[in-house]
């Protein structure tokens, strides 16, 4: 019997589809990564049985990245980075072992059928799927067709048999221009990034942003929202007045009536009209029409309109509104999320789709009404050949989606339901008169069928007061006739729905990416959201952007990024050359960025006048050991100590509490030392700055504090205070935190991990001897007599954290409260308490003695 591997994107899809194949009969086993299921069924594919093993990935397999060597910002020209710096795939999460896990279920099989996501990242997934498998596949005949692609856009029944009866083959072309975009991104952000970013925080401290990123999408969509700033800061206000004229066509009522004329600039003209019109006892009716008006329902729900109405409407930005979007599709609620059209091909079951929402007591009785009366065809919208516009699949409730799930859901419901629904029709009857020689309009609207606005009632016509019947040549008494005076007023913000309708205009990213460059802008601190989800522009985003525009308009104008895509979209459609494109683009930018390094002083310009040089800012922390002065400590991200006197910048563990460690100094350098702290349910441990910048010796690597230092007799060094293997990841060492007490704990030296023990105990100390059944130090501790929980009332005992029994219950085993990026390692499963031998390190027989491995390294001083 054949193998058919089937893999999807996500495990949750995985199932879906399985299910819906197998028609729920089938057997389910997690795989070796422990992420992905495996689901097996038998049935029959090209006409024959097969035996069918369905599983997923989870997102993208391999990422793009420079080689080794260059990823060192200190030892690389970023200049290299444009084409001198080879770029490799790695595993784009190495814990997972993907690439084994593919292999390991790919072993074998003869066939393999692709149901990644439609579209173009999906695409590329696939080639990424299929670069693991083939080599491990059975081999084919000469002529055989082995490898499928499934094509599909909701995880409903219909469309995944059809999916499976209609199976095409995975689009070379879309993948090759994601790749490039990929390397581009990589390529052309990394450079820029590097050199801005150690140019200007070697120079200011006050900046706030640990990166100062540039992105050939970012950058642009940054540009949007400092131009809106700039508006908002050159306007300048100017007066204006409106005439504003009253009748009383009833004893009892008055119609306000708007000014033909709108409005004038000056005071002495507006007096004139005033004057004129003040002549007039009465208004004459000048003409009177009806016309019938239809107000348009909307066009067919694609991507970037989701996005928008979640911020305008619903309060969610646009990258949790897609998160919850990408939920709804893999739970089968919502049809692919990710699309440009606003057209239903003509063969949709939309009316398969209006009858699943039938019993939903919201809209129960519009369904219904629609049903019975026939649905109107949605109007043609723009088809971009990708995917249908985002529809509701089935029915659901809030209790079962609850929250923002919901409330877009609802949305999405709605806006499907109005698209089939009825247009909104209203009379509008527009009345002319005359005061005097000016002229002045009222305007009423009577709906004659709300339509669509019944099912979406903010579209809905407001409610005016009705005008009264008049002809023409009536007279009507004037109540009051009056010169207002008003002041334009400047643009708002910008707001996410505002700039997300700018990024599409001007083809900056695309549905999926859009989310993500405007998450990133917040991020990197360049703007900040305000109420209404406005997008206000920091300090240090408006300097960037000027700065820009002062060197080289064009890496902040959207034109550059803007035919950069349309070159993109030729590579997926097989009109252009892959390596032409990516090679004439690097081209520009790098002659771009050579231009943007010798001109940077035009930008150091502006940033003088917004930041604070290093040595003014922050506040006397620790001295330095080269000059024996006080060295700044800058809290500002990221945060730093710099000695002005020496003008060097030392790097420090981010995150975190830094503060002076007792005055104590490093004997190496004569640096003094200081504590980083994650807070007092996290970990902290001592570091010495310069060491910490500059390793002292081999085995060590930048970044790395007093708990990792392998020098064999300081007493804060990981030889003296190690005790044993880390019982959850594989490299790690339980470093005694010897500042801790009374609440003494070990903490992990590469993962999370902090056992919690001997509280209360007056000292604890780390003996040189070690266990004789695991290997780990011993621990010599002291308690107060009054307190001590030992037994025969001791207050001394020596022995070893995991295996003796005396120490059974005074040890706990949990996480560190915090991660930050120094911390190396997994999550860890296991929590609760930690006893004896249960918790010996990684439950080896012989691990490697930190003592004996410290004392091997003492040679190797620099």
């Amino acid at each position: 019997m054949k193998t058919v591997l089937m893999v999807a994107e996500k495990p949750s899809l995985a199932q879906s589809i399985a299910k819906i194949l197998s028609r729920g009969n089938m057997s389910s086993r997690k795989g070796l990564n422990g992420v992905c299921s495996v689901h097996e069924y038998t049935g029959s594919f090209v006409g024959q049985s097969a035996h069918f093993k369905m599983t997923s990935v989870c997102g993208h397999v391999m990422t793009l990245d420079f080689i080794g060597k260059y990823n060192s910002w200190d030892k690389v020209d970023p200049a290299e980075l444009f084409s001198k710096a080879p770029t490799e795939k790695k595993e784009a999460n190495p814990k997972l072992t993907m690439v084994k896990f593919l292999q390991v279920e790919g072993r074998g099989c003869d066939y393999i059928v692709l149901w990644l996501d439609c579209d173009k990242e999906g695409e590329n997934i696939c080639f990424e799927v299929l670069e693991a498998v083939l080599p491990v596949m059975n081999k084919p005949r000469s002529t055989e067709r082995t490898i499928y692609r499934a094509k599909f856009s909701s995880i409903t029944d219909t469309d995944i048999c059809n999916a499976m009866n209609h199976l095409g083959e995975p689009n070379r072309n879309e993948a090759l221009s994601v790749d490039a975009r990929q390397e581009l991104d990589l390529r052309i952000g990394c450079a820029f990034t590097r050199f801005q970013t150690k140019y200007f925080q070697g120079k200011y401290g006050n900046l706030d942003s640990s990166l100062i990123s540039f992105g050939p999408c970012q950058t642009p969509t940054l540009g949007f929202c400092v131009e809106r700033h700039d508006k908002i800061q050159s306007f300048k206000p100017e007066t204006y007045w409106v005439l504003q004229a009253k009748v009383n066509p009833e004893k009892e009522s008055s119609l306000t009536l708007d000014w033909d004329r709108v409005r004038v600039f000056d005071r002495e003209i507006a007096q004139m009209f005033l004057n004129i019109t003040k002549m007039a006892k009465e208004a004459k009716v000048e003409s009177v029409s009806k016309k019938e008006k239809v107000k348009q329902r909307p066009l067919a729900l694609n991507t970037v309109e989701m996005l928008r109405v979640a911020s305008a409407a619903l309060g969610m930005g646009p990258q949790h509104a897609m998160q919850i979007a990408e939920r709804l599709y893999t739970q089968g609620y919502i049809s692919y999320p990710r699309t440009e059209t606003t057209h239903y091909p003509e063969n949709f079951d939309l009316k398969g789709c209006l009858r699943q929402q039938a019993n939903n007591p919201y809209w129960a009785e519009t369904v219904k009404a629609l049903l019975s009366e026939g649905i109107n065809r949605p109007r043609k919208g723009h088809d971009a050949g990708d995917h249908p516009p985002i529809t509701p699949m089935r029915a659901a409730t809030e209790a079962e989606l609850g929250g923002d799930g919901w409330r877009l859901y609802e949305y999405i419901t709605k806006h499907f339901i109005a698209t089939v629904s009825a247009d909104c029709k209203y009379l509008q009857t527009t009345i002319s008169f005359s005061i005097g020689p000016e002229r002045f309009t009222c305007i009423g609207k009577v709906v004659t069928s709300p339509g669509f606005t019944e099912i979406m009632p903010w579209h809905s016509i407001p409610v005016e007061e009705s005008l009264p019947h008049c002809e023409k040549g009536d007279l009507f008494p004037i109540g009051e006739i009056k010169l207002l005076e008003k002041q334009t007023s400047p643009p708002d913000y910008l707001t996410e729905a505002e700039l997300i309708t700018l990024m599409e205009k001007h083809g900056i990213g695309t549905d999926a990416s859009i989310p993500v460059h405007i998450n990133n802008i917040c991020q990197r601190n360049y703007v900040t959201v305000e109420s209404g989800r406005r997008l206000k522009p920091t300090n240090l985003g408006i300097v960037l952007v000027h700065g820009y525009y002062k060197i080289d308009a064009e890496l902040v104008l959207p034109t550059i990024r803007s035919a950069v895509e349309k070159q993109l979209n030729l590579i997926a459609l097989g009109k252009a050359n892959y390596h032409q494109v990516l090679e004439h683009t690097l081209d520009i930018f790098k002659r771009k960025f050579h231009y943007f390094v010798d001109s940077i002083a035009g930008m150091d310009e502006l940033m003088e006048v917004s930041f604070s040089p290093l040595a003014a800012t922050g506040k006397p922390l620790s001295r330095c050991g080269k000059c024996h002065r006080f060295m700044k400590y800058i809290q500002a991200k990221p945060s730093r100590l710099h000695c002005s006197h020496c003008d060097e910048t030392y790097s420090l563990p981010q995150n975190g509490t830094i503060k002076l460690y007792k005055e104590l100094r490093c004997p190496l350098d004569d640096f003094e030392l200081v504590l980083w702290s994650s807070g007092s349910r996290g970990k902290s441990y001592p570091l010495c700055p310069y060491c910490y910048n500059h390793p002292p010796f081999r085995d060590m690597k930048k970044g790395m504090g007093c708990n990792e230092c392998t020098h064999p007799t300081c007493q804060h060094s990981l030889s003296m205070l190690g005790i044993g293997q880390c019982v959850e990841c594989e490299n790690g060492v339980l470093v005694l935190d010897s500042t801790s007490g009374p609440k003494w704990k070990m903490a992990c030296n590469k993962c999370n991990v902090v056992v919690h023990f001997f509280e209360n105990a007056h000292k604890v100390r780390v003996s040189p001897e070690t266990c004789d059944l695991c290997d780990a130090a011993l621990v010599d501790v002291d308690f107060n007599k009054a307190k001590s929980p030992l037994p025969g009332d001791e207050t001394q005992h020596s022995g070893c954290v995991f295996c003796d029994p005396v120490f059974q219950d005074l040890v706990e085993l949990k996480h560190a409260a915090m991660r930050h990026p120094m911390h190396r390692g997994g999550q860890g499963k296991r929590q609760g308490r930690g006893r004896g031998k249960g918790r010996r390190p990684g439950g080896r027989l012989n691990p490697k003695k930190p003592k004996d491995k410290m004392a091997a390294l003492a040679a190797y001083f620099v």
